[in-house]
């Protein structure tokens, strides 16, 4: 008898459980309940972010800064490098990745941006395989000269000038072929009319060439060349970005040099695979976005001379296409073939 009552207890407190569920769910409650049940159900599952490039490289740092932050996202959250092919292998390994939100790639503007105009066989399409999280960080890059250029030449209207009189010098190095800055050299060449001869580096290798006086110029993002510039072995005459950096404020912009076309800011951005749910990719764009904006996370990105920028989905697929397009016909007119 008495087991048989306690069984019954136990069936009605079971139901009154569900009467109780539907009950919130009517009155509001289950919009509380969903995001706690999504937060728990993520921080048992083990979570990766895939980076394209080898470990210690700014995007790495970046990433592990980032997975740091978002610890209790997690069970487990790790880094995973994937380098190769400018990071288009990861890219390639993440569009087959599970659609949960445990998996996700910390990766440049270019693979989405100059890449699909650059490859005919690219391995992912930048618009259907991926879903688009939130830029995390952005920065412009800087031209630079070094002593084989006369010491006056000042401004970049003046490097134009000795480049078209000094064809077989007009040189310029960039850490690689079909990237923002090998495009940006290009872009410069096509406004000033002359020849601009590309040296790709595979790294900062250029640089030290820069220094060493083999090469005229540089491409680089501002925080590779920055100290080059300010220990005096190396001249900048323009950044990239919109206004000027605070790190360099006696450098004008390409715009106030004169050659509005360069304007370009490279950004590191999260994706993940395409099914992933909107409510799942609303939610890390929220956490990563959480993290970008503390104090800690801007201090390490200061250190390695980049901005914190952190952009809903809707605003990060328009900026996306907004760079896709305007990338498209300075490849095309270029001419440029990889050889991989």
């Amino acid at each position: 008898m008495m087991t048989d009552r306690t069984n019954s207890l136990e069936k009605d407190d079971h139901m009154i459980t569900k009467r109780r569920f539907v009950s919130m769910a009517c009155a509001g409650g289950l919009a509380a309940i969903v995001p706690d049940a999504i937060r728990m159900a993520s921080a048992q599952t083990a979570s990766r972010m895939l980076v394209g490039f080898g470990a210690g490289g700014a995007i790495d740092v970046i990433a592990r800064r980032l997975v740091e932050g978002m610890k209790d996202q997690s069970l487990s959250f790790i880094v995973d490098n994937r380098p190769g092919a400018g990071g288009r292998l990861a890219l390639g390994a993440l569009k087959s990745g599970p659609a949960d939100g445990t998996a996700m790639i910390l990766t440049p503007a270019s693979s989405f941006a100059v890449f699909p105009h650059v490859y005919k066989s690219l391995g992912y399409d930048a618009f259907k395989d991926f879903a688009p999280v939130t830029t995390v960080c952005s920065f412009p890059f800087l031209i630079t000269i070094g002593p084989m250029v006369p010491a006056d030449v000042r401004t970049l209207a003046d490097f134009v000038k000795w480049c078209a009189a000094n064809p077989k010098q007009a040189t310029y190095g960039t850490a690689a072929a079909g990237s923002m800055l090998h495009f940006t050299g290009v872009s410069l060449a096509k406004a000033g009319r002359f020849e601009f001869v590309h040296l790709p580096y595979g790294g900062p290798g250029g640089i030290q060439d820069l220094i060493g006086g083999q090469i005229a110029a540089t491409i680089y993002p501002i925080g590779t060349a920055l100290p080059h510039v300010q220990s005096g072995a190396i001249r900048a005459l323009a950044t990239t970005g919109s206004q000027r950096s605070p790190l360099l404020l006696d450098v004008p912009t390409v715009r106030e040099a004169g050659y509005s076309a360069l304007e370009a800011n490279e950004w590191f951005g999260v994706f993940v695979p395409a099914n992933t749910p909107a409510g799942t990719v609303n939610r890390l764009n929220e956490a990563i976005r959480a993290v970008v904006n503390t104090d800690a996370f801007k201090t390490a990105l200061a250190k390695l001379s980049v901005d914190p920028a952190g952009q809903t989905p809707k605003e990060f697929a328009q900026l996306i296409k907004s760079d896709f397009d305007r990338w498209a016909p300075i490849v095309q007119a270029s001419g440029f073939t990889p050889e991989d």
